[in-house]
């Protein structure tokens, strides 16, 4: 089995976290479609005929596309990759671009789970952000994404945003818990070099929340959506029962993907590539029958470092059997060997031949990836 990502790098306006590649140039939607369905049909082989199990529009912002945009994409994968085997096709949205005239669009296409960007509901801090939409307007999108018929919806959420308090963060929890979506996704906010928010922070027009808060704030995470019934899956990942996402999953479980679209990353299994970052350059190739991508080989080293860090995030955690049968026991044992210090403190343990945080561990899980990762001398 094997997934699809598709970029689509449109923004209405940029929030000021964000740094994935995106554009606010509309204008080259259509000209860009037909460059995506084109590496789409150029790149046919990349999987080695793998049924297609996921396919994930991401962005930038997918909701910005319109009907024939859709179909024209469907339309490419069905023909080139097919969609039977296809499980979970989802499409990440923005609230505000959730009408009711939009999603009865959607529901008339294979999508069947929706990603919606929410971040926060408090007023303040999402006009802060540059968020289009007001708290009110994501209720309400859920709620007409339900009337819809949509019964997968997932909504992401940030914390350790400027001024956090634990009383906010307790409420935003709240008002994801109270929509019953299926699947949260909570991220601490991350100042990224070159954001409009970094620069806030380096003019110290905001400030950065201290580690103890943040400590406190992943607590409350945990805390308070096991108690309303959520598996915690991957460190920033929460569920409902058998609604993981299945394609960010097949990223933690080393399964290829074909990543299409500028700054898209793919993996066929034994080398990783990724596409230039530049919509202009990423159509200017395609146009000419060529791509302007970069690729990375793995050797032995490499890949054993991708599962560690890919593995130990997950409930599942790093299969000692897998691990030994893809890089041999030198592998296995320096892992062993590695792991150690961190299962004597209870912070890792093997459990049904895996190597799995616990709960002190999810609070020291860079450190442990760290030091579990082969470096050579």
């Amino acid at each position: 089995m094997a997934g699809i990502y598709l970029h689509i790098p449109f923004c209405k306006t940029r929030c000021i976290y964000c740094d994935f590649y995106s554009t606010t140039h509309s204008e080259l939607k259509e000209r860009y479609v037909s460059a995506l369905c084109r590496e789409l049909e150029m790149r046919r082989d990349y999987l080695n005929g793998e049924p297609i199990e996921t396919v994930y529009f991401g962005g930038g912002t997918p909701s910005q596309l319109e009907e024939e945009d859709f179909c024209r994409i469907f339309d490419t994968i069905q023909a080139v990759y097919g969609l039977e085997h296809c499980k979970e096709i989802t499409l990440e949205a923005n609230p505000d671009d959730l009408s009711a005239e939009y999603l009865q669009m959607l529901s008339t296409l294979p999508f069947n789970r929706l990603s919606m960007g929410i971040q926060t509901f408090d007023e303040p801090t999402l006009k802060l952000l540059k968020r289009r939409h007001t708290a009110k307007q994501a209720l309400e999108a859920v709620a007409r994404c339900r009337e819809a018929g949509f019964q997968n919806i997932s909504v992401d959420l940030i914390y350790g945003l400027p001024g956090e308090t634990e009383e906010r963060w307790k409420y935003d929890l709240q008002q994801a818990i109270n929509l019953h979506a299926e699947h949260i996704s909570a991220y601490h906010l991350t100042y990224e070099e070159g954001t409009p928010i970094y620069k806030m922070l380096q003019k110290q027009q905001i400030n950065e929340v201290d580690e103890e808060s943040s400590v406190r704030f992943f607590t409350l995470l945990m805390d308070g959506l096991q108690e309303a019934g959520y598996e915690h899956y991957e460190i920033s990942n929460f569920c409902q029962p058998g609604k993981q996402s299945c394609h960010n999953t097949s990223y933690w479980k080393g399964i290829p993907y074909l990543g299409c679209g500028p700054s898209a990353h793919s993996f066929n299994g034994e080398s990783r590539e990724w596409n230039i970052a530049s919509i202009h350059k990423y159509m200017e190739a395609i146009e000419k029958n060529s791509r302007n991508f970069e690729t990375e080989p793995r050797d032995q080293a490499t890949a054993y470092n991708e599962m560690v860090i890919t593995s130990i995030r997950t409930q599942w955690g790093i299969s000692l059997q897998r691990l030994e049968e893809a890089y041999g026991s030198e592998f296995l044992n320096y892992c062993r060997e590695m792991a150690t210090p961190y299962i004597i403190s209870g912070k890792l343990e093997e459990r049904d031949g895996a190597l799995r945080l616990t709960r002190e561990g999810v609070f020291i899980s860079d450190s442990i990836m760290r030091d579990l990762l082969f470096v050579e001398e």
